[in-house]
């Protein structure tokens, strides 16, 4: 019998593509089946001799045997902040794998819901716990011939801008940094209002690495293939949060802090709290918070309502313990971000 591969699903995403990367680096490529929307982003992959197939969470049809061959599936969230379309679609592909033979999926799910609870405030997560609760249903009826291990993966350092009303440093940068624009700017001097429905105090958000958490979850995995009976995850949830909680008026000082570096501008930049109507309908925000033409900006609101009961601030130390070192900070992420964008 051949042997069972890993699978990716979807494989071309943020976290998808660097969940991908650090696995190949750890088992040869042979041994991954890489499913994406858009496989022609994976041709590097399959050059190096990984299986490479066409998925997608909205066509059933796609996901009917294309789990074959697969023992083991990474499985990534669909890409929306939707409930129970999310979750239809989740338990789709779930089925799929189980009827193509997969023994264990390891699931992304994110870090709301503090310390492991099954409770949350925010839209977002709710889908991630009809999910987890599916799995955990499933490893008991199916018992021992089905196991998963869940890895709620930290709020990305990457991801800030869906917590401050879509704001990145990026667009003020080029603006102050463009000598068209400095006198209608005011020379670069004032201030940046951010409204949100925060005031930007305590609870923060323990925020993580988006790499670093692709790099710890194939980490994860690989644990798994060396030694699947004495995994030491299996059946279990895992929290990789990261090594600080910031406040979101800290983030918004470090982004003010950047700013300034790049521009040599005295800018400033505050939250502003503002009711959940008055956000959703700033007209930066609909537009990004739109899935299958409904509007969910108000309903994304409730993300803060959890920020702000604690369910972002736990700092886990399971992410150091993988990564087997401290992981990067907020701080330094964004500025290695701008570095590259605009040099250093």
């Amino acid at each position: 019998m051949a042997e069972k591969k890993i699978g990716i699903f979807p494989a071309a995403g943020a976290l998808g593509g660097s969940v991908v990367k650090h696995l190949s680096s750890l088992i040869p490529a042979s041994s991954l089946i890489l499913i994406a929307r858009k496989p022609d982003s994976l041709a590097e992959y399959s050059r190096q001799g990984a299986v490479v197939r066409r998925a997608d969470y909205d066509e059933d049809s796609s996901l009917s045997r294309v789990f074959d061959g697969v023992g083991v599936l990474f499985l990534i969230s669909y890409a929306s902040c939707e409930h129970e379309h999310r979750s239809r679609a989740h338990r789709k592909a779930i089925d799929a794998a189980l009827h193509s033979g997969v023994k264990h999926i390891f699931y992304s799910s994110l870090a709301f819901a503090g310390n492991l609870t099954m409770s949350s405030e925010a839209l977002v997560m709710r889908a991630h716990l009809d999910t987890e609760t599916y799995l955990q249903e499933l490893s008991r009826t199916r018992a021992p011939d089905f196991t998963y291990t869940i890895i709620r993966e930290g709020l990305y350092h990457e991801s800030f801008p869906i917590y401050t009303s879509f704001f990145r440093p990026q667009d003020i940068i080029d603006v102050l940094n463009d000598e068209q624009n400095r006198t209608q700017n005011g020379g670069g001097h004032g201030e940046i209002q951010i409204k949100i429905p925060h005031d930007g105090s305590g609870p923060g958000v323990a925020w993580a690495n988006r790499d670093e958490l692709g790099e710890a979850s194939a980490k994860i995995v690989n644990l798994y293939m060396h030694d699947p009976l004495g995994y030491p995850f299996t059946n279990s949830t895992l929290l990789l949060s990261g090594p600080k909680v910031l406040t979101l008026d800290e983030v918004v000082a470090i982004l003010e802090k950047l700013i300034r570096e790049r521009t040599g501008k005295d800018i400033s930049i505050r939250i502003k709290e503002v009711s959940v109507d008055d956000y959703a309908n700033q007209p930066q925000v609909p537009p990004l918070l739109t899935y299958h033409g409904v509007d969910l900006s108000r309903e994304w609101a409730t993300a803060w309502q959890a920020i702000r009961n604690g369910e972002c601030a736990v700092v886990s130390p399971v992410l150091k313990e993988i990564l087997g070192r401290e992981p990067e900070e907020f701080e330094t992420t964004l500025r290695k971000d701008l570095a590259r964008q605009y040099g250093s």
